[in-house]
């Protein structure tokens, strides 16, 4: 399994952990996201190596910015 941490800026809240697992759970071949708004981690799981770009486009798509850490 591939793990990959990002850290996620602009998160405030339950609601917005909730728009970034969404967005990028639905990324394929995203098995798992692990999302926390007060520390802005974001570690996404899969069975394959997931592209960095993916993964920060669906969080812009949510209304946030992201990292690869």
């Amino acid at each position: 399994m591939a793990t990959s941490e990002y850290k996620v800026t602009g998160m405030t809240c339950g609601h917005c952990e909730m728009s970034v697992r969404e967005e990028v759970g639905g990324i394929a071949g995203v098995e798992s996201v692990e999302v926390d708004a007060q520390t802005g981690r974001l570690v996404v799981s899969a069975a394959t190596e997931i592209d960095a770009s993916a993964v920060i486009s669906a969080v812009e798509e949510a209304g946030y910015s992201a990292a690869r850490v």
